[in-house]
């Protein structure tokens, strides 16, 4: 089934779980129910509002406990209740959906995973709380700061991969081609945000750039060790972005509305060829995410909802090979897939090999 939490009227990021064993579909397909979750609020509005402006938003409901009601505490609403009821759900492409590797992982995997999660919020906690502390209320910058870091990831799966693919280790173009797309899409919400005035002072551009290339080094080590934990801690990240850019519109949404959106927000989103914008979305199918831009408030709806399926497309990345670009529906070259430097360099065969393996003749003859 397809969950949707809201706070109050907002939706926040939609999750998926399905109730039997196997993968899920889309919400709304196949005649699946769909239910909405809605938060009631039992704190006071100041603290709500105080909570609301830190760019703070909820804990995700806790889905075994649903239907029903779920008592929990928010560090928006305060005190609070989780209120189950189904929905309407438009009609939506199935598409598999696998579920996270923690679900089925067993024994000493499972620990690992264990640890690697903890290590992820951990990390993605302490640059939170850094941000909160230097641009409490300097949002703009804020966000100049989160977009220069957050596509810094996506080069670095891409320097590996080309790594991997020059010693013939591991041939997956469609990674390379999705995580190109991801960087693309973080790029321009990164120019966004330079039309905006994010990066006007130097102190700010300093750090952003600086920390951009310790995480980018981090990232190439994790990902070479671990794909699946360098997955997680992007997703992690992906989600506090669609959360603080939530948080912004609901609080400066009328302000928002009366702004006129950059020109290279409305380049970017309505013009030319979207088929990069397309590409980076692998849980949706291309073409059917068409954004308007009529305001400031469209674009930073965009940009919190690109948020959302770059959260979508981590997630999967999680499960080796379990995401292709969304252009293309068969692979160029059947091949093998491995997790991490280690065993991508000791189980490497030829591309012949592959082949032959996967039942594709070869004529080597002349």
């Amino acid at each position: 089934m397809a969950l949707s939490v809201e706070l109050q009227s907002r939706t926040v990021l939609p999750y998926r779980q399905d109730e039997s064993a196997g993968s899920s579909r889309a919400a709304g397909a196949s005649g699946q129910p769909v239910f909405q979750a809605r938060r009631v609020c039992q704190g006071s509005a100041k603290r709500q509002e105080q909570n609301l402006r830190k760019g703070v938003l909820g804990r995700k409901v806790g889905l075994s406990k649903v239907p029903g009601i779920v008592p929990s505490f928010d560090p928006v609403c305060g005190n609070s209740r989780w209120s189950m009821k189904a929905v309407s759900a438009p009609p939506a492409k199935s598409k598999d959906y696998l579920p996270p590797p923690e679900d089925s992982a067993t024994g000493w995997e499972a620990g690992l995973i264990g640890v690697e999660r903890r290590i992820n919020h951990a990390l993605t906690d302490f640059v939170v709380i850094l941000l909160d502390a230097f641009y409490a209320d300097r949002h703009y910058a804020r966000f100049y700061v989160l977009e220069t870091i957050a596509r810094v990831p996506y080069f670095s799966y891409v320097s590996v991969l080309h790594m991997y693919e020059s010693f013939g280790w591991w041939r997956r173009a469609d990674y390379i081609k999705v995580h190109f797309a991801e960087s693309w899409n973080e790029l321009h919400h990164l120019l966004i945000m330079e039309s905006l005035g994010g990066d006007r002072r130097w102190i700010d551009r300093f750090l952003a750039q600086h920390v951009a290339v310790v995480y980018y080094l981090l990232c190439c080590i994790i990902y070479l060790v671990s794909p699946r934990m360098a997955y997680h801690l992007m997703e992690c990240v992906e989600t506090h972005a669609y959360h603080t850019y939530d948080s912004f519109l609901a609080t400066f949404g009328d302000k928002l509305k009366t702004k006129p959106a950059p020109e290279v927000a409305v380049k970017y989103y309505t013009e030319g060829d979207l088929y990069m914008f397309d590409e980076f979305q692998t849980a949706a199918t291309p073409g059917v995410r068409r954004p308007k831009i009529e305001n400031l408030y469209d674009v930073f709806v965009n940009v919190r909802d690109d948020e959302g399926e770059h959260c979508k497309t981590m997630r999967a990345c999680q499960t080796a090979g379990s995401i292709s670009s969304p252009h293309q529906d068969t692979p160029v070259l059947p091949g093998d897939l491995c997790s991490g430097v280690v065993e991508c360099s000791t189980t490497a065969v030829s591309a012949a090999d592959r082949f032959l393996k996967h039942g594709v003749p070869i004529d080597d003859t002349l």
